[in-house]
């Protein structure tokens, strides 16, 4: 999350930015105070208990303006759209004959959480001509074990912020389980172009503020 701050930072001359986690105790907490009175941008792909709750309650303590997570980022379909059209492209493969699976967290806590991907994928849906597209869940129906099986010429989009257990463990065994062999393309953190979106989407939600916090 370093790094990716740094990155980010590239973007936005003049800012403090600064990448932080809440896996570990204390380190948003400490973040915040070394910026000030930062912006919270959240990398995360979803709208759930996470960001509505258990962040939304340490951004609301400390007083800080939290931004909508990078998941629902107007602008990231169209980024996805481009790399699976790359990805079609390097596959010599046609849309019309290729199924494309998204491949995603979900909640048993909060189902608002699929929202999502559910309308990430609509949107590449309508941006790419594919013979179907369907979402799967690690911790909710439909489970990714299930929809990933008998879907042919298939990609994947790992619907994921960062190369966490899931990406590591949970997808490959689901994939293993269904008999799904296609390319899978990597969590949003790998990708180039994901600092540059993180930065036009904090100065689109605020544009001023020279720290943030992501």
């Amino acid at each position: 999350m370093r790094a990716l701050g740094r990155a980010v930072g590239e973007h936005l001359p003049g800012w403090r930015v600064e990448g932080t986690t809440l896996a570990a105790k204390g380190c948003f907490e400490a973040a915040a105070a070394r910026l000030g009175q930062p912006v919270v941008y959240p990398f995360f792909m979803s709208e759930g208990w996470f960001t509505g709750r258990f962040l939304a309650g340490k951004t609301s303590e400390l007083g800080l303006e939290q931004l909508a997570p990078f998941g629902v980022d107007p602008a990231l379909p169209a980024c996805a759209a481009a790399r699976l059209t790359d990805t079609l492209v390097s596959q010599g493969w046609a849309s019309r004959d290729t199924a494309l699976l998204l491949a995603a967290h979900g909640s048993a806590r909060s189902r608002s959480s699929a929202d999502a991907p559910r309308a990430f994928a609509e949107k590449l849906a309508q941006a790419i001509a594919f013979r179907h597209v369907t979402t799967g869940f690690v911790e909710q129906e439909p489970f990714l074990t299930d929809a990933a099986r008998d879907l042919g010429q298939a990609l994947c989009l790992t619907f994921f912020a960062l190369r966490s257990g899931h990406v590591e463990g949970d997808l490959p065994e689901a994939f293993r389980a269904a008999g799904f062999s296609g390319p899978v393309l990597p969590p949003f953190i790998e990708w180039s172009e994901v600092p540059e979106l993180i930065a036009q989407g904090t100065l689109r939600q605020i544009g001023h503020p020279k720290e943030a916090i992501g």
